[in-house]
């Protein structure tokens, strides 16, 4: 992605600002989902077709998850390798997410239609996250 872009989404020319924003995005996200899941995990788990179980302990996670973004979010600058593992976990949520509905899942309609737009939008983060994170190297 060009500065221009990253620039244009963030509506910011500052590396650093651009990184923190797109964190924060993600934390917010990341805790609304989680928080969904662990909190309406029965019919949630109804409607998309996957064990309410699994989406409590989903619902966890990501709730745990978004607070450690949240806090990168929050640092005037954001160190690198907490940024990076941000990104990986990012990357593998949305692979795992796409095997997980190939191999083992079997969602109704709405659940296979939400993971892999869930899955496309934790991408998305991370290609954000990503790009401004190597603007802030430069």
């Amino acid at each position: 992605m060009s500065q221009a872009l990253l620039a244009g989404i963030s509506r910011t020319t500052e590396p650093q600002t651009m990184l923190r924003r797109f964190l924060a995005l993600d934390a917010v996200v990341t805790g609304a989902n989680g928080l969904a899941y662990a909190l309406a995990s029965a019919p949630l788990g109804r409607l998309l077709g996957v064990d309410a179980t699994l989406l409590f302990e989903l619902g966890l996670f990501l709730t745990a998850f978004a607070a450690g973004v949240g806090y990168l979010a929050s640092r005037p600058q954001p160190p690198a390798t907490p940024v990076k593992l941000v990104v990986d976990a990012n990357v593998i949520w949305a692979v795992l997410s796409v095997v997980a509905l190939a191999a083992w899942l079997s969602p109704t309609t709405a659940g296979t239609l939400w993971i892999p737009m869930q899955a496309a939008t934790v991408a998305g983060f991370a290609a954000l996250q990503f790009s401004a994170l190597r603007a802030v190297g430069r």
